[in-house]
């Protein structure tokens, strides 16, 4: 049998890059870490994903695959014999994950650089935009322990990096998340309990400390 061969192209405060790592610790595939520098970006970045030259790219047997919604996707369809599955079998729900997935990879990420990169208005804007995303992802997930159910699944792989970007929002924006989505930070330390989670998330001061160097780069 042919050995696998799995290297993640990434860069350490990536929540989009933790996304991935999260899915292949949850299914237990061995891989190889390549640390990039995306500010002196090396010719292989360029070589594996030409299109947008960016982090996490996922280079399976040689093969790349880019863009983390896709990489996950990817991963669940490539190891079907490994648990947990992230997209449920049932069509629509498969459907409304795939939604989720989405709205959260087009909209958090973008809105929450106008709470530390704003100022003024911008940034009450950036904060409200968020916390009205995080709402209605936390109604989202009801009862449930994960989005995913009893488990992990693609809505909640692709949330939870974002955990450790929330010390930064609201320090910058001065005000409290658990304060205004109890539910969805009581579901945040239920995933943290998960040695996956876990072991794939950046430290939260760390990630403070790296934006406040960001935004001094920037302003140069």
């Amino acid at each position: 049998m042919v050995k696998e061969k799995v290297v993640l192209v990434n860069f350490w405060s990536s929540p989009f890059g933790s996304r991935v790592k999260i899915a292949l610790e949850e299914k237990g595939i061995p891989y190889e870490y390549k640390e990039e520098d995306l500010f002196n970006k090396s010719s292989f970045l360029s070589t594996i994903n030409p299109v947008h030259n960016k982090v996490p790219v996922l280079v399976h047997n040689q093969k790349p695959v880019c863009e983390s919604l896709n990489i996950l996707e990817y991963i669940d369809e490539t190891w079907t014999d490994l648990s947990p599955r992230f997209l449920p079998s049932d069509p629509h729900q498969r459907a409304l994950a795939r939604f989720w997935a989405d709205f959260i990879d087009k909209e958090l990420y973008e809105s929450s650089k106008k709470i530390y990169r704003g100022i003024g208005e911008e940034q009450v804007i950036g904060k409200n935009e968020v916390l009205r995303i995080l709402k209605l992802v936390e109604g989202e997930i009801g009862d449930k322990p994960f989005f995913g159910g009893d488990n992990l699944g693609l809505v909640d792989i692709t949330l939870i990096p974002f955990y450790s970007r929330f010390y930064t929002w609201e320090t910058f924006g001065k005000f409290s998340i658990e304060e205004e989505c109890p539910n969805l930070v009581a579901w945040a330390k239920r995933c943290l309990q998960k040695e996956s989670v876990a072991k794939s998330l950046p430290d939260p001061i760390k990630i403070y400390e790296f934006i406040l160097d960001l935004n001094k780069y920037f302003a140069k």
